[in-house]
């Protein structure tokens, strides 16, 4: 593994690469509060198969870094996906087979419907990750709001204060939340918590939970792609939505409510007893879901 940092428009982003510079790109994408150490038995097995895997740093993580201090901490997912589009082009990578889960599941969405020329296959954790801000306001099922204590907790002065003081009480709190069959330890939690000490995790953080339910405004630079994502457009590209049974954010549904919402070659495999870190929980199946994706394309 080799560390590098590129430049877009607006961030310096560290990344890790694996495997040859030569072979099918595969783009892996943490989430919240995750970070690339989620990818550690996914990368090595598909670099060794002649992959050229790269795993980016998200903005407010770990060592990447906005260019200016002028710019807007945004966490909204316009600029995930802004993000990951600059990436590519940074690296000059037409297509690539990407696979993300929470944010970074997102980003890949975002970028498989609105550039799917851009994308080799998707790899993506509980389906359809693309926000209906429009319809945030609509309540759900007491079991289901109970669940997101920590976007409306986010929405307060304490909340701020509280992941300031300690976001890694919150993130561990979260990862056995989302996570209940998992028993991670205390090292492999602090080997990821190391990337929330980025000094504008707290920000990003609180602009995208505020963002998604319509109590922050976006930036502006952005709005053209959340003009795009309101429309709920849908994703065109060969697609395998790995979904954990036990995922504390939600179990799958029967029937998959999402499918409908992905036109290309789609499956849903579910994943008995994971959770909602999929890579680090399963890695031998998130492997399998990729590897199957570039034999399709190939």
């Amino acid at each position: 593994m080799h560390h590098h940092t590129l430049r877009t428009d607006v961030l310096e982003i560290a990344f890790e690469a694996h495997g040859p510079t030569s072979g099918p790109t595969v783009i892996l994408l943490h989430g919240f509060p995750y970070d690339p150490r989620g990818f550690d038995a996914v990368a090595p097995p598909l670099a060794a198969e002649g992959c050229r895997v790269l795993v980016p740093y998200l903005r407010g993580y770990g060592s990447t870094r906005f260019l200016s201090d002028a710019t807007l901490r945004s966490g909204q997912q316009a600029a995930l996906a802004h993000d990951l589009l600059g990436f590519m082009d940074a690296l000059g990578i037409e297509h690539a087979v990407l696979m993300g889960y929470d944010w970074g599941g997102r980003a890949a969405c975002i970028v498989s419907a609105l550039w799917p020329q851009r994308v080799q296959g998707l790899v993506t954790c509980t389906g359809y990750n693309i926000q209906d801000i429009a319809a945030a306001a609509k309540p759900m099922p007491a079991a289901q709001e109970h669940r997101l204590w920590y976007q409306y907790y986010f929405h307060t002065a304490r909340g701020r204060a509280g992941l300031e003081q300690d976001r890694r009480d919150i993130a561990r709190l979260l990862w056995s939340l989302w996570s209940p069959d998992w028993s991670f330890d205390e090292t492999t939690f602090m080997r990821s918590a190391a990337s929330f000490d980025n000094p504008d995790f707290v920000d990003v953080v609180i602009h995208s939970y505020r963002h998604r339910h319509g109590a922050a405004p976006g930036d502006p630079a952005l709005e053209r792609i959340e003009a795009r994502l309101a429309t709920q457009p849908v994703i065109p590209v060969p697609t395998i939505n790995l979904h954990g049974a036990s995922d504390g954010l939600g179990e799958p549904l029967q029937p998959d409510a999402h499918a409908r919402m992905f036109t290309g070659d789609y499956a849903r495999r579910i994943l008995p007893r994971i959770g909602h870190n999929v890579p680090q929980e399963a890695p031998g199946e998130t492997v399998a879901a990729i590897r199957d994706l570039l034999a399709r394309s190939r």
